[in-house]
């Protein structure tokens, strides 16, 4: 994600004016019960199967490959304070030729930042309502400062499945989507209708807005690109929790609609995917390829980096045609 310290501010005041509401929206906790049990940690990554990942090898026709990261840097899109550098070092080869008679010589490097930046998997340990996170894991239990006990990204199993895009930007006919505008039930069963695609249970959604293109040179918006945006909205989220699939994703830095929708609070699509139906999220998601080629329909394979404990991850998924 990606917000600077004012627009922050503006969406806890939001917060704070609904409060009332959100609390009511919240009183039922039947939600705290994962239908794959109690020891669940993995969400709707329990609907990845064999049969899946067989079938979505067998959408590849081309063999074209389309990388979905980010390019990291000091300039990466990080919600505040989220920021990362990285140090290049000759460790023990300030005063020397090298290792032995053959002079090896090498670089290595540190990388110091946090894990949520640029293109990322948000996991289930993420997001929660009042300190309570999917399958009803109280954050006083597993979130300790050292990483956490239940819910880590370690856990998530190789997401190796079929990948649908919808071009969002094109259904409404705009090159870079308004922020704020909020993809409804009806606009995606209506986008994947026009596109000639449909969503199934176990799929991985991505949604393209062409709000990357407010990082590029000759459009760059940083401002705005990094405080509000299109995204998925409520309905749209429950839509596609309906349907069963294992992540959502877009081009844009934290997925849904900022500003959020009369009556939806403060990353309360968030909290609907990750705490209430363990549906990951996949943000800053590079599909201007996917969408300038028309691919709708594809292999989508993903595998982070199983860093014991940690909440988020940087992750370049790719889709295969």
């Amino acid at each position: 994600m990606f917000l600077k310290k004012p627009a922050l501010a503006g969406l806890m005041l939001c917060a704070f004016l609904a409060g009332p509401a959100l609390a009511e929206s919240h009183a039922d906790m039947s939600w705290t019960e994962s239908p794959y049990g109690p020891d669940d940690e993995i969400g709707a990554a329990n609907l990845l199967t064999p049969e899946r990942a067989k079938a979505a090898a067998g959408l590849v026709t081309e063999g074209k490959t389309y990388s979905l990261g980010l390019v990291l840097d000091s300039t990466v899109p990080a919600f505040a304070p989220r920021s990362m550098s990285v140090a290049i070092l000759q460790p023990g080869q300030a005063n020397n030729s090298g290792l032995g008679p053959t002079k090896s010589t090498y670089n290595d490097d540190i990388f110091m930042g946090w894990l949520g930046i640029g293109s990322q998997i948000d996991g289930l340990g993420h997001l929660g309502v009042d300190h309570v996170y999917y399958n009803g894991n109280k954050a006083s239990d597993f979130a300790q400062a050292a990483g956490l006990t239940k819910l880590g990204i370690e856990k998530v199993p190789p997401i190796v499945t079929r990948g649908v895009m919808l071009d969002m930007a094109k259904f409404y006919g705009q090159p870079i989507l308004d922020e704020g505008t909020a993809y409804t039930r009806e606009d995606i069963m209506s986008a994947a209708e026009q596109q000639g695609v449909e969503i199934r249970e176990g799929d991985v959604v991505l949604f393209h807005s062409g709000w990357l293109d407010l990082l590029k040179e000759e459009t760059r918006d940083a401002a705005r690109y990094g405080s509000v945006e299109p995204g998925l909205g409520l309905t749209g989220a429950e839509y596609l929790a309906e349907i069963g699939v294992i992540a959502i994703g877009a081009d844009t830095w934290g997925m849904e609609a900022v500003p959020f929708e009369e009556g939806v609070g403060i990353f309360e699509v968030h909290q609907f995917l990750l705490a209430k139906k363990g549906i990951y999220i996949l943000e800053n998601m590079v599909t201007e390829e996917l969408a300038a080629d028309e691919v709708h329909e594809f292999m989508f394979v993903l595998g982070q980096a199983k860093v014991r404990g940690a909440v988020q991850m940087i992750i370049n998924p790719v889709a295969i045609r």
